[in-house]
């Protein structure tokens, strides 16, 4: 008799399909995905409002399987823990937030972060504007070399 274990099939996690060679896009619906739940809601609409405020965006898979994107550098990180989606923005410290959405890392001197928590309300236009801010900051950072 063989063991149930043996004919199940096992589910492949995000980082094991990295190394597999699976494209950044693909790896970042199967993180979407594997989680399951609130936080990959989060993730998933946060990077659908990237996409519609930088259209040109490239999404990489970097550091074991963050989710990065990316225009004339990067934009921002799309982290996942337990009790939080971090949204880290490079740059961050460099950009007009005028709707105040950065609530973390705020004492650095480079990056900038949202925390989004489960429940929390995503401000769609100020999120799409502080993309295009952060694109726009790369885009002059990169003339200037």
């Amino acid at each position: 008799m063989q063991k149930a274990t043996a004919t199940m099939k096992k589910m492949k996690s995000a980082a094991t399909k990295a190394k597999e060679g699976a494209s950044p896009s693909r790896l970042i619906d199967g993180r979407i995905k594997e989680l399951g739940d609130w936080r990959g809601e989060a993730l998933a609409r946060v990077r659908s409002l990237i996409k519609e405020a930088c259209p040109d965006v490239v999404e990489e898979w970097k550091w074991r399987g963050v989710p990065v994107w990316e225009h004339s550098g990067i934009i921002c990180t799309g982290e996942t823990y337990k009790a939080i989606v971090k949204l880290t923005f490079a740059h961050g410290a460099a950009l007009k937030d005028p709707s105040s959405l950065f609530n973390s890392s705020l004492e650095g001197n480079m990056r900038r972060a949202i925390d989004i928590h489960e429940g929390d309300k995503i401000d769609d236009r100020a999120l799409k504007n502080l993309v295009r801010a952060a694109v726009d900051y790369n885009q002059a950072k990169k003339k200037k070399k």
